[in-house]
């Protein structure tokens, strides 16, 4: 939480209790949620709050450095609070995203061509397959 009031200091965000509650949701969460998840869970606390602003302030963390979206198939975004470096599993069959350490994917070097081309800020590496609990799934297909 320390990282959370420092950066909305840093970035002249209000600490209200709405953007807190929606920070604390999305940091207890392993499930990488969408804002309409984070949202079904803020409504018992917060029965007024609305997916509108949920959405918004997802968003402005993720401006601001405090959160990461994480990739998508044109599902709704979803949200990561965990900024370490790390990388994600994707699971074809029941969509949840998983989160790995590889200490070889991390040693990925871009091409010259791409490093000329852009300012590389990070790297995350997204595979995607099927999880134990699908598995069987992947051999149906």
């Amino acid at each position: 939480m320390d990282r959370f009031y420092q950066k909305c200091k840093q970035h002249s965000l209000k600490i209200t209790p709405q953007r807190t509650a929606v920070y604390k949701t999305l940091e207890a969460s392993s499930s990488h949620p969408c804002a309409d998840m984070i949202h079904k869970v803020l409504q018992k606390e917060f029965p007024n709050i609305s997916l509108d602003t949920v959405n918004r302030t997802l968003i402005t963390f993720s401006k601001v450095n405090i959160i990461d979206v994480v990739e998508g198939r044109g599902d709704p975004r979803r949200f990561d609070p965990n900024l370490d470096a790390h990388h994600h599993f994707h699971c074809l069959a029941c969509n949840k995203i998983f989160d790995f350490h590889d200490t070889a994917l991390d040693q990925i070097t871009p091409s010259s061509d791409i490093a000329k081309k852009f300012i590389i800020t990070g790297k995350k590496i997204v595979l995607k397959g099927y999880c134990d609990n699908c598995r069987s799934q992947a051999s149906t297909l």
